[in-house]
């Protein structure tokens, strides 16, 4: 054990004899917060370019929170001025700040459309040690802290005395005539590809941490999320990354292609290897790869851009999902924030050409997609980054006591209506056992 001070943050050091029993202490503890971010990769083996097994940063000391207007000049500013740990998320709907494009589909959530903060506490889980970095005004209470975390927290979830009943926002036969809208957009020439999205919801109250535990225990995926933000609570278990910066190194790992697990092993290698061959699933993916490489090239060095990984099947609890990675080296003068700028909304739910795609995204789908395809993540005091790309999520406000999921899949030339539904419902299979108890 360590105690060292850097900059303004005091920081020790511990090590941590059960991992596991120690991160579902230390997230019962943070539930005394108001403003919470909980990242945590579950140990996810093949995770490329790993750093942290988990973070947690709570307590604000600063924050920004807008609108989508100059959004992204106002997080340039905040994070450059802050030169510290900050985290928080970036909604969708900051296609608005880089686009002349609108949202004004129905939004029963509110959540705005860009929040960060600067956490008083940050904690960093690498193996098995961890790191408490404690802004000096509350560095005192950190031996305290340590002790109530380990001591365990008496937690008593929310247990709704009657079930939830999902609702769609769009029923079936209303999608897959959507579906067939957008692949006549395909067939007339307008895009190649687009991510259309419908929205499931419910009514009534929830215990926020015990339904993240729970979905975080079906799937336990690489970029698991926690977020609070006072009433509003995001519970995800997305396996995909939007994007990282480590140095002058950036990384996308695009997700494009979805197939079923199962329990017996020759068939769910069969599941896993016709997902390989799919010449659909591939060409999704390949589109979205050809998509961010150029958007990478914006802030890249000439020649920079690479192709590490097409089209790899990757297995999750749940499902196969196809991934690719592509990074490049950042050109000179390029902030962190631009590059995330000139990237956002990922292409993996959006399309392509992208603008075109937001267009009529927008024009057909029923629900603002405000957090959900959105991203969560973090800057470093050095101005590094890590965002992750939110779907496979639960979004919920106390308040208004409306609980939502919404699940997509990419549309090309080859979608047939009744197939992207089914991959609906079983991108949705996960949030809704959670909400309905099963």
């Amino acid at each position: 054990m360590c105690i060292f001070t850097v900059v303004n943050r005091t920081t020790k050091t511990i090590t941590i004899t059960d991992l596991n029993a120690f991160k579902k202490q230390l997230l019962s503890w943070a539930q005394q917060y108001e403003d919470i971010v909980w990242l945590d990769s579950n140990s996810y083996e093949r995770q490329n370019y790993p750093e942290y097994e988990a973070i947690l940063a709570v307590d604000a000391f600063t924050s920004l929170k807008t609108d989508y207007q100059g959004a992204f000049d106002q997080l340039e500013e905040y994070q450059s001025t802050t030169k510290d740990w900050i985290f928080g998320y970036l909604s969708y709907d900051l296609k608005n700040d880089t686009e002349r494009l609108t949202s004004k589909n129905d939004d029963s959530l509110d959540f705005a459309d860009l929040y960060f903060f600067q956490p008083k506490k940050v904690f960093l889980l690498k193996g098995d040690t961890l790191e408490m970095h404690y802004l000096g005004m509350v560095d005192d209470e950190i031996d305290e802290d340590y002790k109530e975390i380990i001591n365990g927290v008496n937690y008593e979830p929310y247990i709704p005395a009657d079930p939830l009943s999902i609702k769609l926002k769009i029923h079936k036969e209303a999608y897959k005539e959507k579906v067939r809208e957008m692949l006549a957009h395909i067939h007339r020439g307008d895009i190649y590809e687009a991510n259309m999205c419908q929205e499931f919801y419910a009514t009534g109250a929830i215990d926020p941490l015990e339904t993240y535990e729970r979905l975080n225990a079906i799937s336990t995926p690489p970029f698991a999320t926690y977020l609070r933000m006072e009433d509003q609570y995001l519970l995800s278990a997305t396996p995909e990354r939007y994007i990282k910066k480590i140095g002058e190194k950036i990384v996308t790992q695009p997700i494009k292609g979805t197939a079923r697990r199962s329990d017996n092993e020759e068939e769910d290698y069969a599941f896993a290897k016709a997902l390989q061959q799919n010449p659909k699933e591939r060409s999704e993916n390949i589109m979205i790869v050809d998509l961010v490489r150029n958007d990478l090239s914006r802030t890249a060095r000439r020649g920079s851009v690479v192709v590490e990984e097409l089209c790899e099947v990757y297995p999750f609890k749940q499902v196969h999902q196809m991934i690719s990675t592509v990074t490049s080296q950042l050109g000179l003068g390029i902030s962190p924030v631009d590059v995330i700028r000139s990237t956002f909304p990922m292409g993996s739910m959006t399309g392509a050409p992208k603008l075109r795609a937001m267009q009529i995204i927008e024009s057909l789908e029923e629900s603002k997609r405000g957090l959900y395809s959105g991203s969560v993540g973090y800057f470093t005091p050095a101005g590094d980054f890590d965002f992750n790309v939110v779907i496979r999520s639960i979004l919920y406000n106390a308040e208004k006591q409306y609980i939502s999921y919404s699940v997509g899949g990419a549309i090309t030339a080859g979608s047939d209506p009744d197939s992207e539904y089914e991959e609906c419902l079983l991108k949705a299979k996960a949030m809704r056992a959670v909400l309905e108890g099963e």
